[in-house]
């Protein structure tokens, strides 16, 4: 379902060309989410959305940056602002200091890429599934999704990426 494809100072791992796939695939009552854990919580983000999926060489840091911007990466010749979602959501920094994952997305000309913790794969799910965020969910996650799906064992909150990429909240 991905394909691999080189990138210029980021290795990719994936590159959602699946997008057109998961399009012949998903009829009209369903979605397809590319899924990715932060700190144990599973997102799904629209497949449609996603460009790439890849862990950067490198990332630079962009001095007097909001908090939330880890910084850019060259990915083929483009300058990709990289968006740390731990820090978006609230989260405390990971412990850890493995390989960086992240996922590219497109909001209108620009490419972000949100730095998460893991991938998981890809889900085609019926819309019906989708459900409104519970009054519980912490008012800055109720901001950024747009609803929540149960799946066996765990929730799926799902990454409204418009909202999550305005950072005028």
């Amino acid at each position: 379902m991905t394909e691999m494809t080189p990138a210029t100072q980021s290795r990719a791992v994936a590159s959602t060309d699946a997008q057109h796939q998961a399009n012949a695939m998903q009829s009209a009552d369903e979605q397809v989410f590319v899924t990715v854990y932060v700190a144990d919580q599973l997102f799904g983000l629209a497949v449609e959305r996603v460009q790439d999926i890849l862990i950067p060489e490198k990332v630079a840091r962009i001095p007097l940056a909001p908090p939330e911007v880890a910084g850019s990466i060259n990915l083929r010749g483009r300058i990709v602002t990289v968006i740390d979602v731990r820090t978006r959501l609230g989260l405390p920094p990971k412990k850890s200091k493995g390989n960086i994952m992240c996922v590219t997305v497109e909001q209108g000309p620009e490419l972000y890429s949100l730095q998460v913790d893991s991938v998981g794969n890809v889900q085609s799910l019926p819309v019906s599934r989708i459900e409104p965020n519970p009054s519980t969910l912490d008012p800055r996650w109720r901001g950024i999704s747009s609803g929540v799906v149960r799946l066996e064992g765990e929730l799926m909150v799902v990454l409204d990426i418009d909202a999550f990429l305005d950072f005028g909240n």
